[in-house]
């Protein structure tokens, strides 16, 4: 009786793996895509941790609308090809950051509104440059949910290599980067570039949002910044932990969404971004050290 207990349980556990996690890893666009979501998690938690720390998640979300002209007019001319779209959206992206300065010089304007009037406007010049296709609802809906399941090898590559380009970037100006983060008078003793590290910060938070597109969309990719490096700060609390908690974080959260994509047969950004949002909500629930549960326990505690 036992062993016939011990067989069966054995055949549920060989099902529950079959279907549930070598089903999807069978299939050639499902590698693709786990390949794709798991790099993007992980330069999206790096760069996160700057978003977070430095209270940049509205700056994130208007850099990912500020760049849909550029991401549009080459979608279009080339019919989706990455590299093209991730140059596209770069040059917008920058043209938004020096915009941007040049509307707050002199502080003409606040910073937030500026980066609300420009993000509003070019968010509308793309989906007006969009809509003169003949595939209009098709290409808007892919450039606003992103459309992770047609990766081809090259894109897979290209993501590779500005992934590893963007973390080889952050690794080597870790200090600097800090530096004007935190403490801005010792930036200014150090006389450090503060202008310019800056500036190539925006570069790689463009880089990192254009990456992700293909992933989340831009709808969503403010998430993909923001959800894993706000979860790792419940338990990170210095710069380089955070980095490295949100990294594992987002790669493993949009990896387990995939898995929740393929069998619940929903859009892979909803997937991944609903993943990552529960990993948060337990954190912000159970978290040892501000969890929201543990906290009412030690006030109890002291009230006792």
């Amino acid at each position: 009786m036992q062993a016939h207990i011990e067989t069966g349980y054995q055949q549920l556990v060989d099902i529950f793996l079959q279907q549930a996690l070598l089903d999807p890893l069978s299939v050639p666009f499902m590698q693709r895509a786990l390949i794709a979501v798991a790099l993007t998690g992980i330069v999206c938690g790096v760069m996160g941790a700057y978003v977070v720390t430095r209270g940049m998640a509205f700056l994130g979300d208007a850099m990912a609308h500020a760049i849909v002209p550029g991401v549009a007019l080459s979608y279009i001319a080339t019919g989706g090809a990455l590299g093209a779209v991730t140059l596209g959206g770069l040059g917008a992206a920058v043209f938004a950051a020096v915009f941007i300065g040049w509307l707050t010089r002199g502080r003409r304007l606040s910073e937030d509104t500026a980066i609300g009037v420009v993000f509003a406007g070019m968010l509308a010049l793309g989906i007006a440059i969009i809509s003169t296709t003949r595939n209009y609802s098709t290409d808007l809906t892919h450039l606003l949910i992103g459309n992770v399941l047609a990766v081809t090898p090259d894109d897979v590559a290209l993501i590779a290599f500005v992934a590893v380009t963007v973390l080889v970037i952050v690794a080597l100006l870790y200090k600097e980067m800090l530096v004007i983060s935190f403490d801005p008078i010792l930036a200014r003793v150090l006389r450090l570039p503060a202008e310019r590290l800056r500036l190539l910060l925006l570069v790689l938070l463009a880089v990192t949002v254009v990456i992700s597109l293909q992933t989340v969309g831009v709808a969503m990719v403010v998430s993909l910044l923001v959800t894993p490096a706000a979860t790792a700060r419940f338990f990170a609390r210095r710069m380089h932990t955070l980095m490295a908690l949100s990294a594992l974080i987002g790669a493993a959260g949009s990896a387990f969404g995939m898995f929740i994509t393929w069998h619940l047969r929903i859009a892979p950004s909803a997937g991944i971004v609903l993943t990552l949002t529960a990993i948060f909500l337990l954190a912000f629930l159970f978290a040892p050290r501000g969890g929201f549960i543990w906290g009412v326990l030690r006030r109890a505690e002291a009230g006792t």
